[in-house]
């Protein structure tokens, strides 16, 4: 999943902005610690992979703030007279996937899942 993330958002020039950096540095950062818990499994690499985790899911919330920034921001630009209400609905499927970010969330509950198998395995 990682992986296809990563390629996902650079085949979407995903980086053009620092802030477009966020979900990648944070999702390689994932992809690496996956690697390194897979070959030793101490207790401060666990606690570090739930701060990564936890770091991830808020970039994922600030990137469904972000989204839905720019595209109301462009509606109202189109809009300019229409309501807010409106403008929030429009911006919600706008040019931007809104709700895209919160895919990282996903991700997360993805690597705790993974943090508890390893622990049952020990």
């Amino acid at each position: 999943m990682t992986t296809g993330m990563l390629l996902e958002l650079y085949l979407l020039d995903h980086y053009e902005d620092r802030y477009q950096l966020i979900p990648l540095l944070g999702i390689a950062i994932a992809l690496v610690m996956t690697v390194v818990l897979n070959f030793r499994s101490s207790r401060m690499i666990q606690q570090l992979f739930k701060l990564v985790l936890v770091l991830i899911s808020l970039s994922g919330i600030y990137g469904v703030f972000l989204h839905l920034q720019a595209n109301f921001e462009f509606e109202q630009e189109i809009h300019p007279t229409a309501s807010t209400w409106s403008l929030f609905s429009e911006s919600i499927s706008g040019a931007f996937p809104a709700l895209a970010p919160l895919s990282l969330i996903i991700l997360a509950l993805i690597g705790y899942a993974y943090l508890t198998l390893i622990n049952q395995k020990k």
